[in-house]
């Protein structure tokens, strides 16, 4: 099974548990009590009303401790699981699990098939072909999305912070309050216009969770990195499939690996469909080494040289 197979699974089921987590009360918060509930338990500070009326000592400290248990740490778990993941694993949460990314993906794909180009705006070297033939399926498709995707996330998100149920069946008798609307309109803006217009700029610039990763991911010696093989190198056909795959407009043969590598694996599939299985140069690793030696080295095999430079993709020429 490909990669890029395996990838879809991971992101569909991901986002099929975004869908289902409020109905199934795993993680939402409750309008009506004003508590987060986790896992179907109430998750409140466990402070008792009027509890700010008595101002000892003892009572003081009581409640500073009530808040650091249950408010700040938590906090503090939840954000130091980014940076966890990004020393292990690099941004492979971003190209594998974030439904973001993946409606980026969807409409690069769509676009890719109406206009030839990944971005609404401007053709970039690694865009990966020309438009297809018959563009108008790809075109009511792209309507399509565009109008019922960033709704149905307006409606599933806002189901995060008002009971799913109540969301649903306003939606369903199409009878809202103001919350529920303006959760579900404030939330259809924000996907749309992240999904059309600024897709993986968000990933590389604003993401908070992405830079977490990237950061962590970028100091840590044992993230998993996709490594350039020196010893297969020479068979490189420079057919620059790696770099069309790439999404995040990374250039996999540039030995010092772009930051915004989400470990993705597109193009170690690209690369082993052009060389054949288990040929290509690119593979999974998770040491230190994502990259050659600093100095210049030249591989020889047959005819073929390969000039290794740091910092800058090699040329292949013949000699």
């Amino acid at each position: 099974m490909k990669i890029s197979t395996y990838r879809r699974t991971t992101q569909l089921l991901f986002i099929l548990l975004i869908i289902i987590a409020p109905f199934l009360d795993i993680l939402r918060i409750d309008s009506d009590t004003r508590s987060l509930i986790v896992f179907g338990k109430e998750w409140s500070i466990g402070l008792e009303e009027g509890f700010y009326l008595n101002q000892s000592f003892e009572n003081a400290s009581h409640v500073a401790w009530r808040f650091f248990l249950k408010a700040v740490l938590p906090w503090i778990t939840v954000l130091s699981i980014f940076p966890i993941l990004g020393a292990l694993t690099g941004r492979f949460f971003c190209g594998w699990f974030c439904p973001e990314g993946t409606l980026f993906e969807l409409f690069d794909f769509l676009t890719m098939k109406i206009f030839g180009r990944r971005s609404l705006f401007t053709k970039k070297p690694n865009d990966p072909g020309a438009p297809a033939e018959k563009r108008l399926p790809y075109i009511i498709l792209a309507l399509f999305c565009m109008i019922t995707i960033p709704l149905l996330m307006g409606v599933v998100l806002t189901g995060y912070f008002v009971n799913p149920r109540t969301v649903w069946s306003q939606v369903l008798n199409w009878e809202f309050t103001f919350g529920v609307k303006a959760g579900i309109i404030g939330v259809s803006i924000y996907i749309f216009i992240s999904a059309m217009i600024v897709r993986h700029t968000l990933c590389k610039y604003v993401c908070g969770a992405g830079l977490m990763q990237m950061l962590f991911g970028w100091a840590s010696p044992v993230s998993i990195r996709i490594k350039t093989d020196p010893v297969k190198l020479a068979a490189c056909t420079d057919c620059k499939s790696c770099e069309k795959v790439c999404f995040m407009n990374v250039k996999p043969r540039l030995f010092r690996k772009d930051i915004n590598c989400v470990n993705c694996g597109e193009c170690i599939t690209a690369c082993n469909k052009e060389l054949g299985k288990d040929r290509g140069i690119f593979s999974f690793a998770q040491s230190r080494s994502c990259a050659l030696p600093v100095k210049e080295a030249v591989k020889k095999q047959d005819d073929t040289v390969v000039n290794i430079k740091r910092d800058e993709c090699y040329e292949k020429t013949c000699r």
